[in-house]
């Protein structure tokens, strides 16, 4: 097991046999469950794993402690991913006390039965438990992104366990690469709709040195890459653009849409502006929304369908709205051989978003691209490349 600061060590295990994290996002890479050790003259574990792999964790643990017994399992998010093997821990280490707030404690009895735990220790924000040399301070994180959720920071080695803060997708060989792009998708889809929490958590940490962050999902977090992902936790956090540039998501039926995207992308990278292009219909749909939130401005193409919003982006806009899309310029095309009315239905969805600035040339397609259109094509190219 690696140790990742003095006395620090992790169990955590990982899980490529996922299909859907939380039953909802694709994990072609895996996901980690992470978990740590702080071996002192007490023993402090921190957060368990999902179900299907207690008895890989327990060995781990047992491996690093070497025979002793824990003394603590400190619960910093009771999400099941991270507390299903809570009650097979306290059945293998009785005497160890389970640490959690109020609201964790709740939730463990919620899962485990009334009573659970026996042996267990009530700590409130900013409460410490001095293990020997390692002092913990807890800091609680309500509703990042669970109400419960708190973290942990340890005084010696500098170093903040962040539950699912700062977490990312992919299994443990995963880790060497790009860490943006999954945590991106990540944060967005899971967290999105909480950077006001976010933001209040991290100010709590304002004054403390943190040299290591280490999460409950992917790559524990040092040097340059903690520098990176600090500011870009920033950035999402206050739902503030990362790339100045358009995104373009259409959602074609039978392919005229999706020509007339390609064509206002061939005419945005035209004049010099950052562009890409998702289909709504057949990409992820969380990386189509993190790449909403990634990008300043969004143009929405779609067919009108049954009288609305052609399903693809009206679930695409739906998932933006849940997650408090805003401060962006968003423009419209939309398709309708007989009664085209989708971007006044999109518009109205938007209107429902702080924030959001409106482009004022709209794209209407009769069936196919036309004279017409192609020109409504250019003129909205040329607005939006003046839009900063």
């Amino acid at each position: 097991m690696k140790e990742i600061a003095k006395d620090v060590y992790f169990v955590g295990v990982d899980d490529r046999e996922i299909q859907l994290f939380e039953g909802m996002y694709k994990v072609p890479c895996g996901v980690t469950y992470n978990s740590y050790v702080i071996k002192d003259v007490n023993i402090a574990v921190m957060d368990s794993v999902d179900a299907r792999f207690g008895a890989e964790w327990l060995a781990n643990i047992e491996r690093v402690t070497q025979g002793r017994a824990p003394d603590y399992l400190i619960v910093q998010h009771m999400e099941p991913d991270h507390s299903a093997c809570v009650a097979a821990f306290a059945k293998k280490y009785p005497q160890a006390k389970i640490v959690g707030n109020v609201k964790t404690l709740v939730m463990l009895e919620e899962y485990f039965g009334e009573g659970f735990p026996h042996n267990r220790l009530t700590v409130t924000d900013g409460d410490e438990l001095t293990l020997g040399k390692h002092t913990l301070r807890f800091v609680f994180a309500p509703m990042v992104h669970w109400p419960e959720v708190m973290f942990s920071y340890d005084k010696t080695n500098s170093l903040l366990f962040s539950a699912d803060a700062f977490g990312k997708f992919g299994a443990s060989d995963t880790f060497e690469g790009d860490w943006t792009e999954e945590a991106r998708r990540y944060y967005i889809g899971i967290v999105g709709k909480f950077g006001v929490q976010v933001r209040s958590a991290i100010s709590k940490l304002a004054g403390l040195k943190i040299d290591t962050v280490a999460p409950l999902h992917g790559p524990v977090l040092s040097d340059g890459r903690l520098g990176e992902a600090l500011k870009l936790y920033s950035v999402w956090s206050g739902y503030q653009p990362e790339t100045e540039g358009t995104l373009v998501a259409h959602a074609s039926v039978y392919g005229h849409t999706a020509e007339a995207a390609e064509l206002l992308a061939a005419e945005l990278r035209g004049r010099g502006e950052k562009v890409k292009v998702i289909d709504l219909a057949r990409d992820d749909w969380a990386e189509c929304v993190a790449q909403a939130f990634r990008f300043s401005k969004l143009v929405v193409a779609a067919t009108t369908y049954n009288g609305g919003i052609f399903p693809a982006a009206r679930e695409f806009i739906n998932r933006l709205a849940e997650r408090n899309y805003k401060k962006r310029t968003v423009a419209f095309m939309e398709n309708g051989t007989w009664a085209p009315v989708c971007a006044k239905l999109m518009r109205a969805e938007f209107e429902k978003c702080a924030e959001i600035s409106f482009a004022q040339t709209q794209v209407k397609i009769r069936s196919a691209l036309s004279a017409e259109s192609r020109r409504a094509v250019k003129e909205l190219a040329e607005e939006l490349v003046t839009v900063k």
